[in-house]
């Protein structure tokens, strides 16, 4: 199977012009794929009417998507779809492969449980069933780390696979010039990056007293609010790329406040630019820089962060920790290492389909997989 090429159907109710790192994921997640030789076809919301999401004005969701994603779907004939959100489009999805025996496989990126928690007042648990039904047919859910698959099993979605992450090394890299807007900025420079969210727990650090600048960088609901309430911190908007890449590279410590976050794309591309990162120990820190900051199986020689229920402690420590061991520490993170976990997810999905017995309504779904011709 390694040689077999497949023609695979992505569905996503996040995509660009969203930055976020759910469509960085799957942005390079897709591009490695075609060069691979694989067909790709995208749903995204691009293709339909949207609606702004309620609270994310930023993040368009598809309007009654089912009839164009079904659509699409039969047209391409796909051997396998990934489903990569629990959105409309997500849904629609779902639904398709469900009725003409399609596999899919599907990711859980983001906690909507304890996002929906946070604004709406309720318990995260009582999201969760909905959560379980969505991916309850999936062949495969893809996690991040394997704390989120022991997480997922114990609330009742136990068919997980690793799907790491990684970063793109041509741009997150040590040595860069620091961002002009940061260059001059007294010194310690305290950068968080990410969506200005409530549920990203920024205040906790913007409202912790500490000496030098604080910067950053994102969009989101919450962004004028926030600026209003801190009119000290530098809020340098949505940046990416190579200008992403300098924001990193002018920072002390990279400052991750979440408590919600399933990984955090964004320390690991920190830490590629040699910043060292504080966060607190939960789920995506830990999996990254691990309990003593010196990776998740204290593997490190030197620590590349810290975490502590104390923010303000976490980031004192992590202006000790060494810049070049979080250099080599984040170039480890390769994206092909990511993709050839996904591509081998997919095709186990594939074959196991392949041995039920109740056969598809269009027959060319499950041929065996061939090598692509030349």
């Amino acid at each position: 199977m390694s040689g077999a090429y497949m023609r695979i159907a992505l569905a996503t109710d996040a995509w660009a012009p969203q930055v976020n790192g759910v469509v960085r994921t799957l942005t390079e997640t897709t591009n490695r794929l075609l060069a691979l030789g694989h067909e790709v076809e995208l749903i995204t919301p691009n293709q339909f009417r949207t609606i702004p999401c309620p609270g994310y004005n930023e993040i368009r969701l598809a309007m009654a998507p089912r009839f164009g994603a079904r659509k699409a779907l039969k047209a391409f004939q796909p051997d396998i779809v990934h489903i990569a959100t629990e959105g409309p489009i997500g849904w629609s999805a779902r639904r398709w492969c469900m009725k003409y025996g399609v596999p899919f496989t599907s990711a859980f990126h983001t906690r909507f449980p304890d996002y929906a928690a946070v604004r709406t007042g309720f318990s995260p648990d009582r999201f969760w069933p909905l959560m379980r039904r969505f991916h309850a047919p999936s062949r495969a859910v893809l996690a991040a780390t394997p704390r989120l698959m022991a997480e997922l099993a114990d609330r009742g979605i136990g068919q997980t696979r690793l799907w790491q992450r990684g970063i793109d090394a041509d741009i997150f890299r040590p040595g860069l010039a620091p961002h002009g807007a940061m260059a001059d900025l007294p010194r310690p420079i305290l950068l968080s990056v990410g969506r200005v969210a409530v549920e990203k727990n920024l205040d906790a650090f913007l409202s912790e007293p500490m000496e030098g600048s604080k910067v950053v960088v994102g969009d989101g609901p919450a962004l004028e609010a926030m600026k209003a309430r801190y009119p000290a911190v530098h809020f340098l908007g949505k940046l990416s790329g190579e200008e992403l890449a300098s924001a990193y590279a002018a920072a002390d410590v990279f400052v991750f406040p979440s408590l919600t976050d399933t990984f955090g794309l964004v320390m690991i591309e920190a830490l590629a630019c040699g910043v060292p990162v504080a966060g607190y120990p939960v789920a995506g820190p830990l999996d990254i820089i691990g309990a003593n900051g010196q990776g998740a199986d204290n593997q490190l020689p030197l620590p590349v962060g810290a975490v502590s229920h104390n923010i303000g402690h976490a980031i004192e420590q992590a202006l000790q920790c060494s810049r070049p061991m979080a250099a080599l520490f984040g170039a480890e993170f390769e994206w092909e290492k990511c993709t050839g976990q996904f591509a081998d997810a997919l095709r186990e999905a594939i074959l196991e389909q392949s041995h039920v017995k109740t056969p598809p309504r269009f027959g060319r779904f499950f041929e065996p997989l061939t090598e692509k011709p030349m």
